[in-house]
């Protein structure tokens, strides 16, 4: 069964980049945008977490922290936040836990192939650790993403 809107989050997300435990418990009185990722150095994610980069002043200046999900292990994501020189925390959700617990590890199609993979989805979750919107994999505008979240 897939997180909702309403639904509260599970404490423990997973470990980050430096093998340290990521907590909801960690952000309590922050809002969290939660995203999920299908792959470290891709041209699209790679835009995803720039955007979010560039407009993490402004996230941080409107109560956000942005925590990164994907399969990648721990060592890829140090080269990622290195390389584009992110500010936030990236899960390495190598057995795809987080991602099935929030329904974005999924079917997928490409050139007439199916396979599992993750959703390009990111929620947001309020203070007090429930989810208050979801942007849905056809909603995430991969360039302009941080501009989504502080629209809201």
């Amino acid at each position: 069964m897939a997180i909702a809107i309403g639904d509260r989050v599970p404490d423990l997300l997973g470990t980050d980049q430096e093998g340290k435990e990521v907590r909801m418990s960690d952000y309590q009185g922050k809002k969290v945008a939660l995203y999920f990722y299908p792959k470290d150095n891709t041209s699209g994610c790679t835009a995803e977490a720039c955007s979010l980069r560039d407009g993490y002043e402004a996230l941080q200046a409107k109560g956000y922290e942005i925590i990164g999900v994907s399969k990648d292990s721990a060592k890829s994501h140090q080269g990622f936040i290195q390389k584009q020189n992110l500010p936030f925390r990236l899960i390495a959700d190598t057995e795809t836990t987080l991602q099935q617990t929030f329904g974005v590890w999924a079917e997928k199609k490409l050139y007439g192939r199916t396979y599992m993979g993750t959703l390009r989805m990111t929620f947001i979750i309020d203070e007090q650790g429930v989810v208050t919107h979801i942007f849905g994999p056809k909603e995430v505008k991969t360039k302009e993403h941080a501009q989504q979240i502080l629209s809201l």
